[in-house]
């Protein structure tokens, strides 16, 4: 063999090719393979030899091409074999690649199916001979002509059948990525390169997850051929498939308590992260690529996955697509959850649509997910947090003030989004180490900067934090201090959150400690009031959280922020003794804040009873100054009246008087306090003896303080108004300082009544005598508040506004129970004192709705315990049960007696109290709202309920039965307060129901037979029934044939526009009379306005589906479209609102409102007439359909049944408005003016609104009936002319009055000008 390739060698370096070619003709074809194979398994000289057999194969004689063929057809399969050394095999790839374009033709196609069968069979593994492949295709595009079975093909149709034959056959998965390197040397034409995409993206799933990345790079580099969208398209679902297949396999294997991983979490996600490296590298380099990318998200956010979130989070890197790719995942996140909220509140869409695909959970799997190393994505997370937490935090309202509300439950889309926000930066602070620094950074920065604006949420984001990790927080306490240097200059609600999300960190960290305790003795001395405010919340928020030892275990305080995380106590011997000293040093600081303006003494006042329940050794040096501030303003002198002093509790300025100490609350603060040390010490010496000092210190203060209390309840009865310099004849106005001295001085003496009766309740003990003398303390305390009463009504000034009730929640909580509840015997003689009392029972109801509503509005009450939410809900709950059992046992015909006096009755007053209390606890408390029903005990009477839902339906049966009474009774019997309450309470109980619960179905049947059944003429009340009709309706099934019954009502009650035509008589609702008819079209119309809402929704859903389903085919989607759910549900839902809208249209509704409302929703309903005909056109454009019958009906009931109406609805308006307006005339000539002018304007804007969108309407049905070859303007009448009217009647009219003398004529017409020539001007 060696002599054969030497001899070879030697000629193809010689100059005669002749000899060459005689000596390559003498060896046989078996002799030249064996040569040829030896001296490339050897590696040695196979170029040279290889050129040596080309150079003496001339292709242009057969004897040559069929030898290079050989060469070729055997040299192929060896490269691959991988027996040869790797540079060896590259060499002859690379020589036979130069040698290719001389090949013939038919040599050609031999290669290349030879090729194509290698890879059909899986034999090119290694891929090395592949290169090859490219070259041989291209040599074939450019031959004139093959022999193709019989016939012939052109080189450029042999390679589509090659491409064509290689794309439908089984590749093996080994050589996927190989042939897709080999098709980018390829010329593809777009068909054939579309087909060889979806090839290899089928091969995705069979291959091993190790393997995609190297795949998905060379699929990208073959983008920039074309085919950008569906290869992203097709790697983003590959992935989105494998998440879910990971999903549901862990799903199982928790369930099953087994791992059956096919995919291994931890390599899928590795995998994800390369991938997406790959992706964001390409997208730097070919800017159309990003393009394609972000265009597929821009339509829908249904395409979203946890994958393609954290590839946009990435691409978010790129500065140019940065704000395109946030506004992206802020749009998609805001309309995902005002979809599920559109979703979950219809039963008409939950019916037609499957679940909802939430992207709040896709971004905050992404979260989940970057924790494999996805360091790319994480700076984009942290980015999206803080971007959703700046757009949609709270915003602030009129004049800086926050519009907070409620805080507990996220409600609204804004809210959702921005606790999504915060959310995910709570993940990523716990998982991600290196964006700690940052996060922390920008919430401190935030709660600094942003001082005009409300920052509850990155408070809450904040103090979360803090709970989870306050050691990582320690690391980066230098930012914490920094911010503390701000405190002065922050508002007060910032400063008090702030603190209190520190307060775990300051246990741990002393140097946190001391530089908090520098900035707070700074701002005692700030000169802003909020200064010094916050400086007085730091040092109280401090007191309570350092134990001095000995310190009662405070069983009753629950602490807001629990430190359980923080597992180290500094130096915990010497941390009680050092914290007493510490403790005594604020309290200094502290005392000087009580020669301060009110508001900070007050803060002061309302601080110490926490400080002293939580730091009970506090207690001496807390009563001490508390003695001394009450000292100032006793009288000791027992003889003199009054036994305080009011002059020094306010201050002048100029001609200003304002309060300078609140004297109430500092007596208010010191009862408490004391109270609260006589309760634990009484239990305390149950237990131990004390050392006999601190008893005598301490006997002393409380036996002087008990004595002045006891002086001042005495003397404050005997005191008249007159003593306080305070009396019928005295001034009350708020616009002179004597009236407002005389206010201040009111408040305080009605204060001190307060805070006294309190304290001789319950040092009382139930004692006849003492009841006697706080019901005394009572009459003062009304007669006074009367008197405020009856001058505030008078004054022309600002209204004067009832002081909030200085009684603790505890304490009203106490007394309602014990005036309506408490039979035990002892106590019966005591407490019929109180009881006979009408006007103390109606007292202490009003303060309990007051406090109430106070915990409805702000979330906690004022007072000792109105901070501790766990405490103000078991007061509640304690009303709760009163206050039902006070209004279902006591029947209101007692009350008759109290109907004569202009005021509410007792019964009203619980039924108020009872749905504030219901209302608040689904704001505050929504998870405990079955706690709070289940210990109401009315429940005693009936089958002890475990169920909540049964709990809930009890109490609403109760409810019914009191509302079914109010309305049995006569008219002149009825109470509309009191059902409107009823009917209020029903409304937020009836929440709480399933809308799948058969009690939820009994509560709708009931609440439809009472609308057919009632017939008071009482709006308010009509106006409550229906809304709860309609809600609950509405998550039944959909209200439109409901409102179509309402609408033929309202118009058989109002008549007809035309007073010539006779209405038929319809009355499936006798609620709906002449008197609420007005009310019941307004709610309606409100009604139509959410269908109409939804019918859009839909509509604009089904546009979206149909632009990106436009590759499916015609024929398939056609006869979808004629059976279409969606299409067909909006066409029958349009259909009855139309009928509906034209029993409203024909009614003879009253000028105003009602009237311009029903403009409004005619013009929306033609313009979502014309969404719903746009397309059908973009469905007719697209795939050449006929129109389903349906839609044609509607368009026929448009035309036939509403447009015409809607024409002479508006001469109706038009011409009732001016008449109107000539009746006001005559009556009130100067007032009617800007009335009238005002109300047309508005008129006006709706009607030409109107007109425009019925033209809009009509336009486009002529597009379409272009497109569908269906003349749909056949049902269509002409449209009246309206800028030239003539109407018989008016004209004989008019003629008529001509006869009259000419000057009122003429006055008449220049009265008649004013307001248009009004309107002309604006």
């Amino acid at each position: 063999m060696k002599a054969e390739m030497d001899k070879i060698l030697s000629l193809a370096d010689g100059e005669s090719i002749a000899e060459l070619q005689k000596y390559l003709s003498s060896l046989t074809n078996d002799q030249l393979i064996t040569a040829t194979t030896n001296s490339a398994l050897k590696g040695k000289k196979v170029g040279s030899m290889l050129k040596g057999i080309f150079k003496g194969s001339p292709a242009v004689s057969s004897e040559g091409a069929n030898r290079r063929l050989l060469v070729y057809e055997h040299l192929i399969p060896l490269c691959e074999s991988g027996d040869l050394q790797a540079e060896v095999a590259a060499d002859i790839i690379g020589l036979l690649m130069l040698e290719t374009h001389t090949l013939s033709g038919s040599s050609l196609a031999k290669l290349a199916a030879l090729f194509v069968d290698a890879i059909k069979v899986g034999k090119m593994g290694s891929g090395k001979s592949l290169e090859l492949f490219p070259t041989i295709l291209t040599a074939l595009a450019a031959c004139e002509a093959l022999s193709y079975g019989k016939g012939e093909l052109s080189g450029e149709e042999y390679k589509k059948q090659l491409i064509n034959s290689l794309c439908s056959s089984r590749w093996d998965p080994q050589c996927v990525i190989h042939l897709t390197t080999m098709f980018r040397d390829v010329p593809l034409s777009s068909e054939e390169l579309q087909f060889l995409v979806e090839k290899v993206l089928r091969m995705f799933s069979k291959l091993d997850l190790q393997e995609i990345p190297p795949l998905v790079y060379q699929l990208l580099l073959l983008s920039a051929k074309g085919c950008k969208k569906k290869i992203l398209e097709g790697i983003v679902s590959n992935f989105r498939d494998q998440d879910l297949r990971q999903e549901e396999e862990q799903k199982d294997g928790e369930n099953l308590h087994l791992e059956v991983q096919t995919i291994p979490q931890d390599q899928l996600r590795h995998v994800e992260g390369t991938v997406i490296l790959h992706i964001v590298f390409a997208i730097r380099l070919d800017h159309e690529l990003g393009r394609e990318f972000l265009k597929s998200f821009k339509t829908s956010y249904g395409n979203l996955c946890p994958f393609s979130v954290a590839l946009l989070l990435s691409v978010a890197r790129i500065q140019r697509y940065e704000e395109q790719v946030f506004d992206l995942l802020k749009g998609a996140v805001i309309k995902s959850f005002k979809d599920e909220q559109l979703q979950q509140g219809s039963k008409f869409l939950q019916d037609l649509l499957p679940g909802h695909c939430s992207v709040a959970k896709m971004i905050l799997d992404t979260v989940k997910n970057s924790v494999f190393g996805w360091d790319h994505v994480t700076q984009g997370l942290v980015q999206l947090g803080f971007f959703l937490m700046d757009t949609f935090g709270p915003k602030p309202g009129p004049f800086g003030k926050s519009t907070e509300g409620p805080v507990g439950v996220a409600r609204t889309p804004s809210q959702q989004a921005c606790k999504l926000g915060g959310q995910m930066l709570l993940q990523g602070f716990k998982m991600h180490e290196p964006i700690r620094g940052e996060i922390l950074e920008q919430v401190l920065n935030r709660l600094v900067t942003k001082t005009a604006s409300p920052v509850s949420h990155y408070l809450d984001l904040f103090s979360d934090i803090v709970i989870s990790a306050p050691m990582i927080l320690l690391e980066s306490s230098s930012k914490v201090t920094e911010t503390f240097d701000h405190l002065t200059y922050l508002p007060l609600a910032t400063v008090q959150g702030l603190l209190k999300a520190v307060q775990p960190l300051l246990k741990v960290s002393m140097s946190l400690k001391d530089s908090l305790i520098l900035v707070l003795r700074k701002a005692m001395f700030s000169s802003q009031l909020d200064g010094r405010k916050s400086a007085v919340t730091g040092f109280l928020l401090l007191l309570k959280n350092f134990k001095v030892l000995g310190s009662l275990a405070s069983s009753q305080s629950t602490q807001a922020i629990s430190s359980s995380q923080v597992q180290v106590d500094v130096h915990s011997r010497y941390n009680s003794a050092a914290n007493e000293a510490f403790c005594l040093e604020i309290l200094s600081s502290l005392r000087r804040c009580l020669g301060q303006q009110a508001d900070v003494r007050l803060m002061l006042y309302e601080g110490f009873y926490d400080v002293l329940r939580r730091n009970s050794q506090l207690a001496s040096s807390i009563m001490q100054t508390l003695l001394s501030q009450v000292r100032r303003y006793y009288e000791p002198e027992q003889d003199l009246l009054p036994p305080v002093k009011l002059e020094p509790c306010i201050a002048a300025h100029g001609d200003q008087v304002y309060l300078q100490e609140p004297l109430a609350h500092l007596v208010s603060c010191t009862v408490h306090c004391l109270m609260w040390l006589q309760n634990t010490q009484r239990a305390a010496s149950l237990n131990a003896d004390d050392s006999d000092d601190d008893e005598e210190e301490e006997e002393g203060y409380k036996s002087e303080l008990q004595t002045i209390l006891e002086s001042m309840t005495r003397r404050m009865i005997k005191c008249e108004l007159e003593d306080f310099e305070l009396d019928k004849s005295a001034e009350f106005s708020l616009g002179s300082s004597v009236g407002v001295k005389n206010n201040i001085y009111a408040v305080l003496v009605m204060g001190l009544h307060e805070v006294l009766m309190e304290y001789n309740f319950i040092k009382a003990n139930y004692n006849k005598t003492r009841f006697e003398e706080l019901l005394q303390l009572f009459h003062r305390h009304h007669k006074l508040s009367e008197i405020l009463k009856e001058k505030s009504g008078k004054g022309r000034g600002p209204s004067h506004k009832t002081p909030r009730s200085l009684l603790s929640m505890g304490f009203v909580s106490t007394l309602i129970t014990v005036l309506f509840r408490d039979n035990s015997q002892g106590r019966e003689e005591a407490l019929s004192v109180l009881r006979s009392s009408g006007e103390f029972v109606r007292y202490a109801l009003s303060v309990a709705v007051q406090k109430i509503q106070q915990l409805e509005e702000t979330g906690h009450t004022d007072g000792p315990d109105g901070q501790y939410s766990d405490r103000t809900f078991r007061f509640l709950c304690d009303m709760t049960s009163v206050l039902m059992w006070r209004y279902t046992n006591i029947p209101s015909a007692v009350e008759e007696a109290g109907k004569k006096e202009k005021r509410c009755s007792l019964s009203q007053l619980c039924l108020e109290g009872l749905l504030k209390i219901f209302t608040a606890c689904q704001q505050r408390y929504p998870e405990k709202m079955a706690q709070l029903l289940s210990t109401m005990d009315v429940a005693e009477d009936d089958a002890e309920q475990d169920d909540a839902a049964e709990t809930n339906y009890f109490y609403i049966r109760q409810f019914q039965r009191a509302l079914f009474t109010q309305l049995s009774g006569g008219e002149e019997d009825f109470n509309s307060r009191e059902a409107q309450l009823l009917v209020s309470i029903l409304t937020v109980l009836s929440r709480q129901l399933k809308p799948s619960s058969k009690q939820f179905v009994q509560m709708i049947t009931w609440t439809v037979k009472i609308c057919k059944e009632t017939s008071f003429e009482d709006s308010a009340f009509c106006k409550g029934l229906l809304s709860l009709l309609l809600s609950l309706h509405v998550l039944y099934k959909t209200p439109a044939s409901l409102l179509l019954e309402l609408c033929q009502d309202i118009h058989s009650q109002l008549g007809d526009i035309d007073q010539d035509v006779e209405v038929e008589k319809h009355s499936h609702f006798t609620i709906i009379n002449m008197k609420t008819a007005t009310t019941a079209a307004l709610l309606v119309l409100s009604q139509v306005d959410r269908v109409l809402d939804e019918v859009d929704w839909l509509i604009v859903r089904r546009k979206s589906q149909a632009s990106s389903d436009k590759s499916g085919s015609a024929e398939a989607s056609q006869a979808a479209g004629q059976q279409d759910p969606v299409e067909k549900a909006v066409t029958l839902q349009l259909g009855t609102l139309l009928t509906a809208l034209n029993e409203l249209v024909q009614t003879a509704l009253l000028p105003g409102n009602c009237t311009v409302m029903l403009l409004r929703e005619l013009s929306r309903t033609y313009t979502i007439l014309t969404t719903l005909v746009k397309y059908y056109i973009q469905v007719c454009a697209s795939q050449h359909g006929s129109l389903p019958n349906r839609f044609e009906k509607l368009v026929k009931l448009s035309g036939s049944h509403l447009t015409p109406q809607c024409y002479s609805f508006i001469t109706y308006a038009q011409s009732g408005e001016s008449n109107t307006g000539d009746d006001k005339k005559k009556k009130k000539r100067n007032e009617v003016n800007t009335a009238a002018s005002a109300k047309l304007l508005r008129e006006t804007k709706a009607i030409p609104n109107l007109i425009f969108s019925i033209e809009q309407y009509e336009k486009f049905l002529i597009t379409l009936s272009k497109k569908s070859k269906v003349n749909l303007m056949q049902y269509m009448k002409l449209s009246t002319s309206r800028d030239f009217r003539i109407n018989a009647a008016t004209l004989d009219a008019a003629l008529q009055e001509q006869e009259e003398p000419e000057e009122t004529q003429k006055s008449q017409d220049t009265e008649a000008q004013e307001p248009k020539q009004k309107k002309r001007k604006q």
